[in-house]
């Protein structure tokens, strides 16, 4: 065997399986597909599991691929060993009910003996301890010695994931030789990581009831999975993965940054090992389009992120470095995923923006730790709840918590800490399940036995087209016939109707049959490509089999379409505006308005935004045609057609292209000219997560409503003002805020002569406690607004001086408490004592030692605070 790099290893393994007749498919996307199960794809498997359970029809029934995943269960361990990463490749190969056992085992021993001329003597092979016919295969066909054969229980070769289907597998294992320990058995040798599993083969041949009873399938099979890092491991002779020649050189830009070298101080090395995984993990998460946020996988790539930063600020990094290590994990990976290469400007402005963000967060979590921190005894601990509070409130990582704590010698208490974390996710959980519980319909229908759906509804002359009914479902549950007052999902052989997706409603409309009519509320689609018409049979019945007209409200469609391609030109203005790193990152596309998010890390200004309308419309104004065409990827790419972020496309892609100014991918539906749009006209603009922004637009009838709404807003205000002429608005607006400015000044003339006043009377009338002058009142006349000049009042007097006030005129009554300094320097603190007060009736507060305010919980109880005013001035002046 020779050394091999880990590009050409995959590229190797890929091309292998492709002389077998595999299809080569590519790496599918990080954010699962129609698969709510799954946060993140976690193996080589994930994205193929449509083609095991029947859902969907594989390109071949031979597939290969190298799958990216994230796996992080074990975040917490990653760093701490050489073992544990989030982000790795796996490689397989796969057969949908074509060959099995004997094909698959010998081809992987061909790839290994054979193209990577691993020596025979260093493979040992495990299997089930029932499978003789794995066994068989492995001596009779391949030659390898019954003594290297291991034969093990289900807890290691047997593949099983609840019910569903399963099977015994056989995993291949490599000696990787005496420097890693003695062989004085199998099973001590791989205790002492001498030999390591690189290659498992799952026999998928039984169906389980998830009860322990086991039916063996008609069509059986194949799926296997190899570490990619794990093997290069065993290819260079290297110890991990964080020794691979890509992964290394990404360690090496690191350390140049920190100016440490690995293995020369456990601690660095560390830190250089989470950086490492992490930055790997990160750059291909955002290049999959996933944004930093806090909750979902959102939440994983922030996490990820601030942990690998919070690494860096460990090896004396102060200032953000991960985006430069960026460049450095595309280009060793860019000859496999040259997507990264594309949206390389993205990835890095992204992952700066979290880094900066990551720092304030730093700052502002210190300050509010050092706050605990200083109530907290040496030897004590900071409570779970704290812990919890700084993680999930401030984003302020636990670890960096708990070693915070320990320099000030103060524990945390962690498993306070779990169980907030344990709470917090279950009621995420249970939130997750009550919104999944609600969609019965599509998934009853998932599995449905029918043709796809023709559709019809791209051609704008068959909107109105004859269909046959194929299906009606009622409460989840097939039925034939539909009464008058039915709310029912109706299934036709052809349909005008398109299915909500990409971004775009689903259209509405009747289905008719003589005088029956079944109003169509919404349209969605089954992963099978049925077409779901929800509504109600508002007239009339409706019966399987029926022969009707299927008819879209072409108004509301037509509105659709206007807003839709004006998504398409905002885009194109967005990255003329304000860069190429603009990427789309969602949209939805109705018949009132177009909104569009998309890849920014600043507010728009109001600049911006003006040219941006103005370049929209110039393209409505110049007429442009707008085309849509079917036609292969490599050629749509060729156009420069832009994909959208994230998505996974076919051989064969629909191009929506406005002549020089867009050429897209999408499967929805567009006006052919941009004069058609009438007029664009943004009426939002706002942040919705970390790096992406939102614009809300209108078109058409949209910018009309808006003109006449604000029309009749600007008479509105004329009428209220008796101003006869709307061009004589203005000049009355000012003369109104000037008489206005006039009245505020005198209000605070009148309120401040108020309160000298009631000032001069509380003065008169106060007491003395230990030696100060006290005051305590309600006044059922004064509000908070005035409490600021009782508060400089008191300020003003030299001898000892305190007032607690309750002013019940606001909606929401408050406590003010008040202290001269010569009362500040007898120990007196207004925060402390009106807090006190507040609290005998129920209500919360707090502030400066010589002004502060609280909020009073039951007005009943204020006189008995006012009498409890001396004993807790006692309490302070001694």
């Amino acid at each position: 065997m020779k050394w091999t790099g880990l590009n050409e290893l995959r590229e190797k393994y890929l091309s292998f399986f492709e002389s077998k007749n595999h299809t080569r498919m590519a790496s599918a996307n990080l954010i699962p597909q129609g698969d709510n199960s799954l946060l993140l794809i976690n193996s080589g498997m994930a994205p193929l599991k449509k083609f095991f359970l029947g859902t969907e029809t594989p390109p071949n029934v031979r597939v290969t691929t190298c799958q990216k995943c994230i796996r992080t269960p074990d975040i917490e361990r990653v760093g701490k060993t050489a073992r544990h990463g989030t982000y790795f490749e796996m490689l397989g190969n796969f057969s949908f009910g074509d060959y099995f056992k004997k094909e698959a085992i010998a081809w992987a021993w061909e790839f290994l003996t054979g193209v990577l001329e691993i020596p025979a003597d260093r493979l040992w092979i495990t299997i089930f301890e029932s499978d003789d016919e794995a066994e068989q295969i492995w001596m009779n066909d391949i030659g390898i010695p019954k003594e290297r054969i291991i034969r093990l229980g289900k807890a290691d070769n047997f593949w099983e994931h609840g019910s569903g289907p399963c099977g015994p597998c056989s995993e291949i294992h490599f000696d990787r030789g005496e420097s890693y320990g003695p062989f004085e058995s199998f099973e001590q040798a791989s205790d002492c990581d001498r030999v390591i599993e690189i290659w498992n083969l799952v026999f998928s041949q039984f169906d389980s009831d998830g009860n322990g009873n086991y039916a063996e399938m008609a069509h059986k099979n194949i799926d296997t999975g190899m570490g990619l890092e794990r093997l290069a491991c065993a290819m260079q002779g290297v110890d991990n993965l964080f020794e691979v020649d890509t992964v290394q050189n990404i360690m090496k830009h690191i350390s140049r940054i920190a100016g440490v070298n690995y293995k020369d101080n456990e601690k660095s090395d560390i830190s250089l090992r989470v950086i490492t995984d992490h930055i790997r993990s990160t750059t291909f998460m955002v290049g999959d389009g996933v944004t930093a946020s806090n909750t979902g996988r959102g939440y994983v790539l922030r996490r990820l992120l601030r942990r690998a930063a919070r690494h860096g600020r460990l090896l004396g990094i102060n200032e953000p470095f991960l985006y430069q290590v960026v460049d450095t994990v595309i280009d060793e990976n860019k000859c496999a995923y040259p997507e990264l290469d594309e949206k390389r400007e993205y990835i890095k402005k992204l992952i700066l923006n979290e880094e900066e963000s990551f720092a304030k967060t730093v700052d502002a979590g210190m300050e509010i730790l050092n706050k605990m921190l200083s109530s907290i005894e040496k030897g004590g601990m900071l409570s779970g709840e704290d812990a919890f509070k700084l993680s999930d409130t401030y984003g302020f990582p636990i670890d960096l918590t708990m070693e915070i704590a320990a320099e000030k010698g103060v524990s945390v208490d962690e498993e306070g800490f779990r169980k907030c974390v344990a709470d917090a996710r279950a009621i995420a959980r249970a939130d997750h399940d009550a919104k999944s519980g609600s969609s019965w319909d599509e998934d009853a229908m998932s599995n449905l036995d029918l043709p796809k759906t023709e559709f019809t509804g791209y051609d704008y002359s068959q909107l109105e087209i004859g269909a046959k009914v194929l299906a009606i479902f009622k409460d989840g549950a097939e039925i034939t016939e539909l009464s008058e007052g039915d709310d029912a999902v109706v299934i036709l052989d052809r349909t005008p109707f398109y299915a909500e997706s990409g971004g775009q409603v689903g259209d509405r409309g009747v289905i008719t049959i003589g005088e029956s009519r079944f109003a169509v509320t919404d349209t969605k689609k089954t992963s099978k490509g049925q077409y779901l018409h929800f509504g109600t049979m508002e007239m009339g019945g409706l019966g399987k089999g029926d022969g009707v007209t299927a008819s879209v409200d072409s108004e509301r469609r037509y509105a659709i379409m206007r807003n839709h391609t004006a998504a398409h030109l905002l885009q194109a203005a967005l990255r003329k505006v304000l860069g190429d790193h603009v990427h789309q990152a969602g949209s939805y596309v109705d018949d009132e308005r177009c909104r569009f998010d998309f890849s920014h890390f600043e507010a728009v200004t109001h600049e911006q935004l003006a040219e941006i309308e103005a370049i929209v419309n110039k393209d409505i104004f110049d007429a442009i045609s707008v085309t849509m065409t079917e036609m292969p990827i490599d050629e749509a790419k060729k156009l420069g057609a832009m994909a959208l972020f994230g998505e996974k496309y076919g051989d064969i892609v629909r191009v929506v292209e406005a002549k020089g100014v867009s050429v897209e991918f999408c499967g929805g539906t567009h006006i052919d000219n941009t004069s058609r749009l009438g007029l664009f006209k943004i009426i939002g603009e706002n942040s919705v997560a970390s790096g992406v922004r939102r614009i809300e637009a209108v078109t058409g009838s949209g910018v009309l409503k808006i003109l006449t709404e604000a029309e009749n807003r600007v008479r509105e205000a004329a009428r209220i003002l008796k101003v006869g002429d709307m061009s004589q608005l203005e000049e009355k607006l000012t003369s109104v805020l000037e008489s206005n400015k006039g009245l505020e000044k005198l209000n605070e003339a009148l309120k401040k002569r108020i309160a000298d006043g009631i000032f001069e009377e509380i003065i008169k009338n106060c007491r003395e406690v230990n030696g100060v002058k006290v005051m305590a009142n309600m006044l059922s006349n004064v509000g908070s607004d005035m409490y600021e000049k009782f508060a400089d009042g008191v300020k003003n007097i030299d001898e000892p001086f305190i007032l607690l006030m309750a002013g019940t005129a606001d909606e929401k009554p408050k406590f003010l408490c008040a202290c001269s300094k010569a009362a500040i320097a007898k120990g007196a603190n207004a925060g402390k004592i009106v807090k006190a007060a507040a609290e005998i009736t129920g209500g919360k507060g707090g502030g400066r030692p010589d002004m502060a305010m609280a909020g009073i919980g039951d007005k009943n109880k204020i006189d008995e605070a006012i009498n409890a005013f001396d004993g807790i001035i006692a309490e302070f002046i001694k």
